[in-house]
């Protein structure tokens, strides 16, 4: 059984944590809340959570300390800040602080459900299409770091792995090279890094196309970055 991904809520107006409380676990999620800044900072320091919405506007310790404290101490785990209307330069220094992703108060449930999921997807693609799947006309296995076509068995290296696993994830979206590289080798993209990508999609490409010279599988979007179509 697929474990439930755990959201940390931190918002202070009860009857908007009540809702997404009783939103997100509707649709599945583990939930636990907190008032404050203080409390969230408490049970961070406890619990591992798979994302954290926050409230940018909190008692004690306010949404934007909280993030910065979290990300210079080395917490990884997404943030999802909600931010009152208006708020244009709180959004902007939510995401330099290290937030994933902001919506604005109020906001459909459905579209933050939707953004949860990308972010979700995002930084744990793993979740999303878990280790056996289907790729295309492949079937992945990344544990043994093999993929199947019909009887023939290909072998793939751990970081064609994560980059298939990745795309998978993300079906019908194009990923620039930038956003690939920061997600699979988790490193700023530079020069080196451009060539490093397109190097890796080529070999990939080379052992899962059935033509390398006209991909199907793994596209190349002109002036983008690739799209894996389903």
């Amino acid at each position: 059984m697929e474990q439930k991904a755990h959201i940390l809520v931190v918002e202070d107006e009860q009857k908007i944590r009540s809702a997404l409380r009783d939103f997100l676990e509707f649709h599945g999620f583990k939930v636990t809340e907190a008032v404050d800044g203080l409390e969230a900072e408490r049970v961070v320091a406890k619990k591992g959570f798979d994302l954290i919405l926050l409230d940018l506007m909190l008692p004690k310790i306010s949404g934007e300390q909280l993030c910065t404290k979290w990300r210079r101490d080395g917490l990884q785990t997404p943030v999802i800040m909600l931010t009152a209307k208006g708020q244009q330069k709180e959004k902007v220094m939510g995401l330099n602080i290290g937030a994933d992703d902001y919506i604005t108060k109020p906001f459909s449930l459905e579209e933050l459900l939707a953004r949860i999921k990308t972010v979700l997807r995002r930084t744990d693609p793993a979740r999303a299409v878990g280790q056996t799947f289907k790729f295309a006309d492949l079937d992945v296995d990344i544990a043994a770091l093999k993929v199947k076509r019909g009887g023939q068995e290909i072998e793939i290296t751990r970081r064609e792995a994560a980059i298939i696993q990745y795309f998978a994830a993300n079906p019908n979206r194009v990923i620039s090279r930038e956003e690939l590289y920061k997600e699979v080798w988790d490193e700023t993209m530079s020069d080196l890094g451009t060539r490093t990508t397109d190097m890796h999609i080529a070999k990939l490409r080379s052992k899962i196309e059935k033509n390398s010279a006209e991909p199907q599988i793994i596209k190349t979007v002109r002036g983008a970055g690739y799209k894996y179509e389903t």
